[in-house]
């Protein structure tokens, strides 16, 4: 019984972590049901994916932007006009892709400190600042796609990123082989991850769940990522956007929990002041977090434009809102100091499945963005009543 009460006060405490877990698994399962399992097919979950890694890259930036107390507005038209850039690049000056793509990123970089120096330094609240950017990036790429209203690129390698898969070494039985390789890899990883922070803790006398629960948590994760990569395995394998994104999450997971940055971002969203007075820089967490929002939203051009083979001068419409929302629904709390880079991930996988699922089922768009938006208010009134038990 022991066990079963250990499970039930774990799940208690960590409600906002596992809440979203639970959500992601209740609309998968209804509506794999209700689509007699089309839902849950390779390729649905293949597309699912790959028309998620835009929109997941904003929202791990736009969970640290949140959780140091802060809101980007300009993030989807810069992705947009970067995107647009990075077509113009290509097609009309011919400059190759390798050099093309640290470009648009070191582009980004700057868009996004440009915002943090209006924000830290000059003192401008977030939303006017990033506001004012998101209508100066709409006009740029309205300018900048004007005369042609679609710059088509036509670089097969740029293309692939958006719509090419991983080599197959070889087919068995009709599963792609590398992508099995790639999702036993990440289970032997996260393992591992585990394994090390759990040995940490011990050392240091924290506290940790005990063996049995440890061992279920493992299982449990283990089987989910060997159930996606066997699904994806199924079809073309892993893509490049979901490489992509899984690499996005990784770096951004590691800086946040085992780095001194990591720490800092999480102290400066708990308490500004105390932050400063312990002799943390806010402006340069301020500086640093929004260059790497500048960085994330150029990196969702490139995935945006070569997703479409093309710019277009709707690009980046209701991305922020989009990322805003995968991160709220992810755990990101609206009073700053909490989030996690993998919850936005599954915010915006959550947020995603919703569209698919209601697509396949043939559900009106009106009624769509209704959903969609009472899911968001469900996240933050959850966020918001959970913080009031917690205090």
């Amino acid at each position: 019984m022991n066990f079963f009460n250990e499970v039930k006060s774990l799940v208690k405490v960590n409600i906002r972590d596992y809440g979203m877990y639970i959500a992601l698994i209740v609309i998968m399962l209804t509506f794999s049901i209700m689509t007699d399992g089309l839902f849950m097919s390779s390729r649905n979950i293949s597309n699912l994916l790959d028309s998620t890694g835009y929109i997941a890259v904003l929202a791990v930036g736009m969970t640290l932007v949140i959780v140091i107390r802060h809101i980007d507005l300009s993030v989807g038209f810069a992705a947009g006009f970067l995107g647009a850039i990075a077509a113009i690049l290509l097609t009309q000056m011919g400059v190759p892709i390798y050099l093309t793509i640290p470009i648009i990123l070191v582009l980004g970089i700057v868009i996004g400190l440009f915002n943090g120096v209006l924000i830290a330094k000059i003192g401008i609240p977030s939303f006017v600042a990033t506001l004012a950017g998101m209508l100066i990036f709409r006009g740029a790429l309205l300018q900048v796609t004007e005369k042609t209203g679609t710059i088509i690129i036509k670089d097969d390698h740029f293309n692939a990123i958006g719509n090419g898969f991983i080599p197959s070494i070889v087919q068995v039985n009709g599963l792609h082989l590398l992508s099995l390789i790639v999702g036993l890899l990440g289970i032997l990883m996260y393992i591992y991850s585990e394994f090390s922070t759990r040995r940490n803790k011990l050392k240091y006398q924290f506290e940790v769940v005990s063996k049995g629960i440890f061992t279920l948590k493992l299982v449990c994760v283990s089987a989910i990522i060997a159930y996606v990569t066997w699904i994806l395995a199924g079809y073309n394998g892993f893509s490049w956007t979901v490489v992509i994104m899984l690499l996005v999450v990784v770096i951004y997971h590691f800086l946040t929990t085992k780095t001194v940055l990591g720490r800092h971002i999480y102290a400066v969203g708990s308490n500004p002041e105390a932050a400063h007075l312990s002799g943390i820089n806010v402006k340069k967490i301020t500086y640093i977090v929004f260059g790497s929002m500048g960085m994330l939203s150029a990196l969702s051009g490139i995935l945006f434009t070569s997703r479409l083979q093309s710019a277009t001068t709707t690009a980046g419409t209701l991305f922020e809102l989009d990322a805003i929302a995968a991160a709220y629904v992810g755990g990101v709390s609206s009073a700053g100091g909490v989030g996690k880079v993998t919850g936005a991930i599954i915010g915006a996988i959550v947020m995603a499945s919703l569209s698919s699922g209601m697509n396949l089922l043939g559900v009106g768009i009106s009624y769509q963005y209704m959903i969609r938006g009472g899911v968001l208010a469900g996240a933050v009134i959850f966020d918001v009543m959970t913080r009031k038990k917690g205090s």
